[in-house]
């Protein structure tokens, strides 16, 4: 069995349309949009609807975590357009959904990551397409469970969690051979950026059930640039299946 992997797609529908060539199953943990770009200041939502020096603006007081300063400046710029920032943003995000998933290979089981808007998945969905999030499915005879989203931040994106509801969603997954989520268990090493030089969250509900129920594997992204891609927790072969976006290609699992 030949499961393609892949997280943190940030609109990469040319190389998603490839990612499931030679698999038996495509596997999605999230993170489709692209609001900002960080290599490429000129992508993105955001320099779509303000211009390429202004989001450079933006991703200099993001990075530098000057916040309260990156929320003024982005409030600042919507007030430059009729109207409310919401309708300008979703459809941007349905534009990007429908090319996404018109691309994605099927069959295909995927999750949330924190910066996608899940209500607005069931409009681009495809069959053969499925959705999950503290659910689980048998892929060739392996249990898989799917937890999506993230933890609360300063960032703020659309799909962060208090830390009892993501550990909800982790126990009632329960125990399963392959653990599948958006962000990495609570490792210091794989939560450390190394271009962006900051610690990303990562959760303890996963860490715990790693240790409590030893999955062959626990398959995460969210971290662009880790400092290690992979460790071992027991037998729990723990793996950051890459920045899609910037690599282009899917993490191959077989079994």
């Amino acid at each position: 069995m030949r499961v393609h992997v892949v997280s943190d797609v940030h609109g990469r529908a040319d190389a998603l349309a490839l990612a499931g060539d030679g698999a038996d199953a495509f596997v999605c943990l999230g993170d489709l949009v692209l609001f900002i770009d960080y290599d490429d200041h000129a992508k993105g939502i955001f320099a779509e609807l303000f211009g390429a020096e202004h989001a450079s603006t933006f991703i200099e007081l993001r990075t530098q975590k000057r916040f309260d300063e990156a929320r003024e400046f982005s409030r600042s710029m919507w007030a430059t357009l009729e109207g409310d920032a919401g309708p300008y943003i979703e459809a941007a995000v349905r534009r990007q959904y429908k090319e996404l998933f018109g691309a994605m290979p099927t069959p295909a089981y995927l999750t949330y990551g924190n910066v996608d808007i899940p209500r607005l998945w069931a409009e681009s969905l495809r069959p053969g397409q499925r959705v999950l999030d503290g659910e689980t499915v048998e892929i060739g005879g392996l249990r898989f469970g799917f937890v999506g989203g993230g933890l609360r931040t300063e960032y703020r994106t659309p799909y962060e969690l208090d830390d009892e509801v993501f550990a909800a969603k982790v126990a009632a997954v329960g125990a399963v051979d392959v653990l599948c989520c958006h962000i990495p268990p609570a490792v210091p090493e794989l939560l450390y950026d190394t271009v962006a030089r900051r610690f990303e969250r990562g959760s303890e509900a996963v860490l715990r059930a790693i240790r409590e129920t030893q999955p062959r594997y626990a398959l995460f992204g969210h971290v662009h640039q880790p400092l290690v891609r992979r460790t071992r927790i027991g037998r729990t072969e723990c793996v950051n299946v890459g920045h899609f976006r910037a690599r282009g290609v899917p993490y191959v699992l077989e079994f």
